[in-house]
């Protein structure tokens, strides 16, 4: 029938001949390729027009073989081109990049409710059904921490920097300056502090999240009042003493860095690293004031580190997960598994955190938005929240049983031992992440 194929030899192959031979030999003309010679057309699909219309699902327009699929399975070329509805156009390719078909929320049901099974099924050579797992992961990745950015918020009104001190009355250059920022400051946080109180004495019996919530934001507040009355207090005595001895009034110190007894300065006291060399040690000094200036940026929108933060946390998983598969290359040497099984576990537990995330958040959000005050929804989202804690480290737990099948005692011994190490990596990483997003937002 098509070149290089036996349809004969194949498992049911004389049935596919019949069916080929049947939609190639009783069709219309149109459907029957016509041998000439010289100029003359190749195809009776050419109409007075001129144009062909051998795409209609008959032969393949590129070379005339008969198609029976989405792909000419002679020249490889797709039935489908551009010159189609735009909306078609749109879904090919949210299917193409994201895999969203049936295969989405048949991937998703058992990803966060049956530890181990996607594993199992890939391995046993079931990949059609779902997502693969790479795409899998990338996708929850990049919209878990999408959603984050848009549910977190660091703000709220108060920056996050005036919890060390406040850079009005950092720069102020005299002691009138330095009072009228202490007072302007503490006034903010005393209408926030009465705000608080009142939210907490409408907190009804039982809503511990709720209650937790408040009484942290009280306990912020007072903490940043106490730093802002100490650091007023450091300026006002240092503007005292310069006016008894008569020297020069301090200088404005706004939020500096500081490595060692003075404040980082790129000319009179960098950073030196002794083994690193001079074009090194220029670097990190570079990335140093890029930091101090985006720690005064802080004061006015705290929520650019959140935003810098969470966006750089898919690159930083991307660059553990490699990692996590080579420590299970190492816990299950005996098991003799490629490294790519192991890979396919990381990704498929990788995948499920991301999962178990953006669940979170979108439960967040929707107690923001459903349940503000105290109340039954709020209790519920609460309870949403603490079961998918409870899940991820039982999940990933009984999905390493179940993948590598080993007995009870030895799995627990490897998931305590594979966890801890994990988690110092990830440590690493976080710091990594700030200071790279505290640099870089």
């Amino acid at each position: 029938m098509g070149q290089g194929h036996d349809c004969s030899r194949a498992p049911g192959g004389g049935r596919w001949r019949r069916v080929v031979e049947a939609r190639y030999f009783s069709g219309s003309a149109a459907r029957m390729p016509m041998h000439t010679t010289g100029d003359a057309p190749t195809s009776a699909h050419e109409t007075s027009t001129g144009r062909s219309t051998t795409g209609t699902r008959g032969d393949c327009p590129n070379c005339g073989t008969p198609l029976l699929g989405d792909h000419c399975y002679a020249c490889g070329q797709p039935t489908k081109g551009l010159v189609r509805h735009f909306s078609s156009i749109v879904g090919d390719f949210f299917d193409s990049v994201f895999d969203y078909d049936a295969r989405t929320p048949r991937t998703l049901w058992p990803l966060l409710f049956k530890p181990g099974t996607l594993t199992l099924e890939y391995f046993a050579g079931h990949r059609v059904r779902y997502v693969s797992p790479v795409r899998l992961f990338f996708f929850l990745a990049i919209v878990t921490f999408f959603v984050g950015r848009l549910v977190i918020s660091f703000g709220d009104g108060q920056g996050v920097a005036n919890f060390g001190g406040n850079s009005a009355i950092e720069v102020a250059r005299s002691a009138e300056e330095v009072e009228k920022a202490r007072d302007e400051a503490l006034a903010g946080i005393d209408a926030s502090l009465a705000e608080v109180d009142a939210k907490l004495a409408q907190v009804a019996d039982g809503d511990t999240s709720a209650l937790v919530d408040q009484r942290i934001a009280r306990n912020t507040l007072r903490a940043t009042r106490n730093a802002i009355d100490r650091q007023a207090e450091e300026r006002l005595a240092a503007f005292r003493q310069s006016d008894e001895t008569g020297g020069p009034p301090p200088i404005p110190r706004p939020n500096r860095l500081t490595f060692g007894p003075e404040d980082w300065d790129p000319v009179t006291n960098p950073l030196v690293i002794g083994w690193l060399p001079q074009f090194a040690n220029d670097w990190i000094n570079r990335q140093v004031g890029r930091a101090e200036k985006n720690v005064q940026r802080l004061q006015d929108d705290p929520d650019l580190f959140k935003d810098a933060l969470l966006g750089a946390v898919p690159p930083t998983l991307f660059v553990l997960l490699p990692l996590f598969a080579l420590m299970l290359k190492l816990a299950y040497v005996f098991k003799r598994r490629l490294y790519m099984e192991h890979l396919i576990v990381a990704l498929h537990s990788h995948a499920f955190l991301c999962l178990a995330i953006l669940l979170m958040f979108v439960s967040m959000a929707l107690r923001q938005w459903l349940a503000p005050n105290a109340g039954i929804g709020r209790t519920v989202f609460g309870i949403i929240e603490v079961a998918l804690w409870i899940w991820m480290p039982l999940y990933l737990l009984l999905m390493q049983k179940r993948v590598y099948g080993q007995g009870w005692p030895m799995t627990l011994l490897k998931y305590s031992v594979i966890g801890f190490c994990y988690f110092l990596l990830l440590a690493f990483g976080s710091v990594f992440t700030v200071l790279a997003s505290l640099v870089w937002m």
